[in-house]
């Protein structure tokens, strides 16, 4: 029972409340399809507003606790972004492309057509080529990782998108004249980075200045205690209500593509963290070095399959398929991390 202690009833039993608010999404989207119909017209640049804003209220409260002196701390220790960066760029978008090859045109050969393999295979690729951006705060939340550790490894990690993700698809695609839809990506950080940090920064500095840092931390920050859960189960309900058409009629096919992108996201986490174990790196910076090459940064690689193949295409499906196993997959590495805390330093 010890493990239970300072665990609240809502947070043991968050698997039960994910599986509800799936369930919830996809009947919403099944008998109330004007609801997301209706939201789903409030999108810029292909990111859905209501969803950046539930994501805004998921990591605003991690980045209000971020020691912004310790920032520059984080590169004094770059083992955490050696292996963030590796995993990321050299290794991530490559068994990607092998393990969708491997079941697309060879395990599920007789199920699926080539042309459309060819198609998931892209999908799959532009997934392995985008990195989490903006909920992987959220991951490192759950896990206890260190704010400002965290930020530095997304911060880099979209530098690196903006010249590595065209050379790397185009590489495994064999495709050229790929163009980055520039809108979506710099809406992304401005309203996943910028904004929340920016407003965190001024918050913390304004309530630190008025009440000193002990009622900061042991008053104010207490009072966002389930603002990161709450929004992410409402980020849930409202991204598998968008979906729940295009799941209930291609279950078969869902099915398919979810295996490789599963195995895809346990394989990145576990090459990672495995790694920061070997190196002896604090399990707050480990986890999350671990959890931003296992979740995907979706909007763009939606955004990119559109651009390229359409939005009825195969390509576009992967990448909303994606963006489906996502939440319950990272979850489940959530646990895992949080399970295995103490065999870290």
């Amino acid at each position: 029972m010890k493990k239970l202690q300072g665990i609240s009833f809502f947070d043991r039993y968050l698997s039960v409340w994910v599986a509800i608010c799936i369930v919830v999404g996809l009947a919403i989207g099944r008998w109330l399809p004007v609801v997301p119909g209706a939201l789903g017209q409030l999108e810029y640049a292909n990111v859905s507003i209501p969803i950046a804003l539930l994501i805004w209220i998921m990591i605003f409260p991690m980045m209000l606790k971020i020691d912004f002196g310790s920032i520059a701390h984080a590169f004094k220790n770059p083992k955490g972004l050696t292996v963030t960066l590796t995993v990321n760029w050299l290794i991530k978008p490559f068994t990607m492309f092998a393990l969708a090859w491997f079941f697309f045109f060879v395990v599920f050969k007789s199920l699926i057509p080539a042309d459309l393999a060819k198609e998931y295979l892209a999908g799959a690729v532009l997934l392995g080529a985008a990195p989490c951006t903006a909920m992987v705060f959220v991951w490192s939340h759950l896990t206890k990782g260190n704010p400002a550790y965290t930020l530095v490894q997304v911060a880099i990690n979209d530098l690196i998108i903006l010249v590595a993700f065209i050379p790397i698809v185009s590489l495994l695609l064999g495709v050229s004249g790929i163009v980055i839809p520039w809108n979506t990506l710099l809406m992304s950080v401005l309203l996943f980075v910028v904004l929340p940090l920016v407003s965190a920064i001024l918050v913390r500095k304004l309530y630190v200045k008025r009440k000193g840092l002990f009622a900061f931390e042991n008053v104010f920050l207490k009072k966002f205690t389930g603002t990161t859960i709450t929004g992410l189960l409402l980020t849930l309900i409202l991204i598998f209500s968008f979906q729940g058409e295009v799941i209930l009629n291609n279950p078969v096919s869902i099915f398919l593509i979810a295996i490789p992108l599963i195995l895809q996201t346990f394989l990145i986490f576990f090459t990672a963290y495995g790694w920061s174990y070997a190196w002896k790196l604090p399990h707050d910076v480990a986890a999350p070095a671990s959890m931003i090459g296992a979740s995907n940064f979706f909007e763009l690689s939606v955004a990119v399959a559109i651009v390229l193949f359409g939005m009825d295409s195969g390509a576009t499906l992967v990448t909303v398929v994606g963006v489906l196993v996502e939440v319950p997959v990272m979850l489940t590495l959530v646990r895992i991390a949080n399970r295995t805390r103490a065999k870290f330093v």
